[in-house]
C-alpha cells in the first residue's frame, strides 16, 4: 500500500534516560527485563548526515560500520565507516525514473537486495554484488493489479517478497539464490483477504522473518489488523487478529520485528499527522499465534521497530515524531527521544541504525 508524501520538520532530539522497569509483574515479559534498562540508560540518535534529502524508509544495518539506506528519487546511500561518510550507489534506472525505494536487505557491505514499490512495473527488485557499483534487475512485477510492499531473507539465499492482495489473496514471491531470481508462490495455503486489507509500504517492516523458516506479515486498512504466520517459507498462512485498530486505509500494523521464532512486536496506529493512535502497539510469545496490547503503547503513530541484541527485553520504535523504548519485551514504553524516523534496524554486535525524511540518518550512541 502505497503512503502519501507526507512530512515532518524533525524536532530537537532530546534524549531521557530510562529508569528500570516496572515493578509489577507481567508473566509474558523476559525475566531479564530489568537488567535490560541499563542498555539504554544514556543512549540517543547521533545524526550522521548524508547529503541528501531523499526520503529513507528501507533500512539494511550489517554492523557498526556498515550499514545501506534505500528511499524515494531511487536513492541507495551506503556506509563502511559508521556513518562519517556515505557513497550515493543508486542504482541509475532508479534514480533515473525516480522510484520509490522502500525497502532493502544486505548480506553485507557488498551484496544487497533493494525494492521499490508501486502498481505493475514500478514494482521491481534489484540486486548488487559489488557495493554498489552496479545493479541488476532481478523482477519486474508484471500485474497492474499487484503492488509489492516489502521483502525479507532468512539467510543469504531464501527470501520472500509481498504483494497487496490481487484475487483476493496476499500474493508472494520467492528467491532461493540470494535474489538473482524469483518465482510465485501457490496462493492455495494463503487465507482470503479482508476487503481493503493491504499491507503498508513504510520501513520495510511489514514482511519480516526469524529462523530458517518462520516468517510473518502485517496489514491494515481492513475491518482489523491482522498478522499472518507462515512455519515453511510462504506456503501456508495463518492469520491472527493485532488488536491494534484498523477499520480504515491509514490505520493498521505497520511494522513488525521478532527476537526469535516466538517472541515478537507489532506496532503501528494511524500515519495522518494529528489523528490518535491509541493502542498502536501490541506483543507476542507464540509465534505470533495471539497477541497483547501493550500496557503502556508509544503515543502515536510508529512505523518502525527493532530488538536491541543481547537483550531480553529492550526494543526501539520509531516514528514521525519520535522514538520509544520497551525493556519489558514490550508490556511498557516510554520515550527515548524527540525526531523524525521511519525505520530502525540493530546488528547482532549491538549497533542500532534509523534512517527517515529528508536524508536523516543516525546511529544510536552513549552520551
Amino acid at each position: 500500500m502505497r503512503l502519501p508524501r507526507i512530512g515532518m520538520s524533525a524536532a530537537a532530539a532530546l534524549a531521557i534516560a530510562l529508569t528500570t522497569a516496572p515493578a509489577h509483574a507481567d508473566t509474558t515479559a523476559p525475566a531479564a527485563a530489568g537488567g535490560d534498562s541499563h542498555a539504554l540508560r544514556g543512549a540517543g540518535w547521533a545524526l550522521k548526515q548524508t547529503g541528501k534529502d531523499a526520503r529513507f524508509r528501507g533500512l539494511a544495518a550489517v554492523n557498526r560500520s556498515t550499514a545501506w539506506l534505500a528511499g524515494s528519487k531511487g536513492t541507495v546511500l551506503r556506509t563502511t565507516d559508521g556513518g562519517r561518510s556515505w557513497q550515493d550507489v543508486s542504482p541509475p534506472t532508479a534514480a533515473a525514473e525516480g522510484l520509490e525505494l522502500r525497502d532493502i536487505e544486505a548480506f553485507d557491505a557488498r551484496r544487497a537486495v533493494a525494492l521499490s514499490i508501486g502498481e505493475g512495473e514500478a514494482s521491481r527488485v534489484l540486486r548488487t554484488e559489488d557495493g554498489g557499483r552496479t545493479w541488476t534487475e532481478t523482477f519486474r512485477n508484471p500485474d497492474p493489479r499487484a503492488f509489492y510492499d516489502c521483502l525479507t531473507f532468512f539467510d543469504s539465499r531464501h527470501g520472500l517478497a509481498m504483494s497487496d492482495p490481487v484475487d483476493g489473496r496476499f500474493r508472494i514471491l520467492s528467491t532461493d539464490d540470494g535474489g538473482r531470481s524469483w518465482s510465485l508462490l501457490p496462493d492455495a495455503g494463503m487465507p482470503p483477504a479482508l476487503p481493503g486489507e493491504a499491507g503498508f509500504a513504510a520501513s520495510g517492516q511489514c514482511l519480516v522473518s526469524a529462523g530458517p523458516r518462520d516468517v510473518w506479515l502485517a496489514t491494515g486498512g481492513g475491518a482489523t489488523a491482522r498478522i499472518l504466520h507462515s512455519a515453511d517459507r510462504g506456503r501456508t498462512w495463518r492469520a491472527t487478529e493485532s488488536g491494534i485498530p484498523a477499520g480504515d486505509p491509514a490505520k493498521g500494523v505497520f511494522a513488525l520485528a521478532f527476537r526469535d521464532r516466538t517472541t515478537g512486536l507489532a506496532v503501528g496506529g494511524d500515519y495522518r499527522t494529528g489523528e490518535p493512535s491509541p493502542q498502536a502497539a501490541a506483543r507476542s510469545a507464540d509465534a505470533g499465534r495471539t497477541w497483547s496490547p501493550a500496557a503502556t503503547p508509544p503515543p502515536a503513530y510508529r512505523s518502525g521497530a527493532a530488538w536491541l541484541p543481547h537483550t531480553r527485553g529492550a526494543a526501539l520504535a520509531v516514528g514521525p515524531t519520535g522514538t520509544d523504548a520497551t525493556t519489558d519485551g514490550g508490556r511498557t514504553w516510554r520515550p527515548l527521544e524527540a525526531g523524525s524516523f521511519d525505520t530502525v534496524d540493530c546488528t547482532p554486535d549491538g549497533s542500532c541504525w534509523a534512517a527517515g525524511e529528508k536524508g536523516r540518518a543516525a546511529r544510536l550512541e552513549r552520551r
